[in-house]
């Protein structure tokens, strides 16, 4: 899946290269249409989507040579709105070892067998996502899970990954847009869980059901980077505009507001009767069903946006209903990534913002450990990080993938130029690194 397995991003792999590019410790390249997807592995094949003009497209390409073994279309049946920062083919590939699932803001879901076949296409949406959809496809033994957060109509659906049929499918009006990617996780005393971070709660489903166990609030508005965690624990990243500490307001209830602002008694607001010029200016992001009215839940989904805090939360992991007293541990809130998700590796949490700015925190307390600059790596980062044989690396927007010697004070070995841009998250195994660009995959490993 997306960042390997779980999502953790750590890899138990040794002997990798220090220093590689284009000319250095090159294995091989193959072109490839550009996507947003990173590269995952398993057997002797590596999977990833891309488009190409008005085309989208799954990849199966030979592990060892980089060959391309079959590129299958999807189907394309609409073309919606994204942001500048995302693509039609954002979200990574799940596969069973045998089996790959594809999911496309575009389409939904499709499944192909290990030589291409088309097995089954499961259509979803429309998605009301102004940025366009972000999270990827997980499966746990015989179930495929989407996250659909979005404006509204958010849901969260299991699949029969053999027949693409619906086996549970769960509402989530209380979720506005987001792009994180559920982990899964296994209670010592009950069934498999899959952890989903969304606007304000993480929240834990049973996988075979999609009962709700447990959840914890305390999140910010909207979630981006995917949650990682340990055995009894869950760190969850979250970002998002003007909830920064000391940004928070104090929003009056809805029928308060109707009392002095709707003026034709209707129920409802427009954007004439707001009278607010910052409000009226962020019209599309306040009526969220994009119906031309802010209703109770606009209003209520307003309020508590303007009351969160962006942070780092830390979480005990289980219990049931509503565990937010209990399992709350810590927040850091300064210095936060956007898009990239944090990464756990040899206890130590570490986070990579624009500007090449990198944090290490302690994770059983969320004290800061280290923060300083990539001096060679300065610009935006969307690829998340990843850890293995005693090293972390980063790979920026412009291409530059910097090597740390890991660790709470962590050092920098060397900083790399792929030559392009970089959106996808790096895949490590067999010794080799598998990095994503604009036009390529590339393989580095050590000659």
């Amino acid at each position: 899946m997306f960042r390997g397995p779980n999502g953790s991003g750590v890899a138990h792999e040794k002997n990798l290269p220090v220093e590689f590019g284009p000319e250095k410790n090159l294995v091989w390249k193959t072109p490839l249409p550009p996507g947003h997807s990173s590269p995952v592995l398993v057997g002797n094949r590596i999977y990833l989507t891309g488009f190409e003009g008005e085309k989208l497209f799954t990849f199966a390409l030979d592990r060892e040579t980089g060959k391309i073994q079959w590129r299958r279309e999807a189907p394309r049946a609409r073309k919606q709105k994204l942001h500048q920062s995302n693509s039609p083919a954002s979200s990574s590939i799940a596969t069973d070892g045998r089996n790959s699932y594809a999911f496309f803001t575009d389409f939904g879901i499709i499944s192909y067998g290990p030589d291409g076949e088309e097995r089954w296409r499961h259509a979803l949406g429309y998605f009301n996502n102004p940025f366009g959809q972000g999270a990827s496809p997980v499966l746990s033994g015989n179930t495929l899970l989407m996250a659909c957060d979005q404006e509204s109509g958010s849901y969260f659906i299991a699949l029969d990954k053999d027949t693409g049929k619906t086996k549970w499918r769960v509402e989530r009006p209380d979720y506005t847009r987001g792009f994180s990617t559920p982990i899964l996780w296994k209670p010592k005393d009950g069934p498999q869980q899959a952890l989903l971070a969304g606007s304000y709660r993480l929240t834990g489903y049973e996988v075979e059901t999609g009962k709700e166990v447990w959840f914890v609030r305390g999140l910010t508005w909207q979630l981006k980077p995917t949650p990682v965690m340990d055995a009894d624990h869950i760190y969850v990243l979250g970002w998002a505009g003007e909830a920064d500490p000391g940004q928070q307001e104090v929003i009056p209830n809805y029928e308060e507001v109707l009392k002095t602002l709707d003026a034709n008694k209707d129920g409802k607001l427009t954007k004439a009767e707001l009278a607010d010029p910052k409000l009226e200016k962020q019209w599309e992001s306040l009526d969220l069903d994009t119906d031309g009215f802010m209703d109770s839940r606009d209003w209520a989904m307003y309020q508590a946006k303007r009351s969160v805090v962006n942070g780092v939360n830390a979480f005990r992991l289980g219990g049931s209903g509503d565990m937010t007293g209990k399992n709350t541990l810590w927040r850091y809130s300064k210095s936060l990534p956007n898009v990239p998700s944090p990464l756990l590796y040899e206890g130590v949490l570490y986070l990579v913002k624009d500007g090449g700015i990198l944090t290490t925190l302690d994770p059983k307390t969320g004290n800061m450990l280290k923060q300083a600059r990539l001096p060679a790596a300065p610009g935006p980062y969307f690829s998340s990080p990843v850890g293995a044989d005693g090293k972390v690396y980063t790979l920026s927007e412009e291409g530059k993938l910097t090597v740390l010697k890991a660790g709470g004070e962590w050092e920098i070995l060397s900083t790399n130029t792929i030559d392009e841009g970089c959106y996808g998250t790096p895949a490590i195994a067999d010794g080799k690194i598998y990095v994503r660009s604009g036009s390529a995959l590339y393989c580095f490993a050590k000659n």
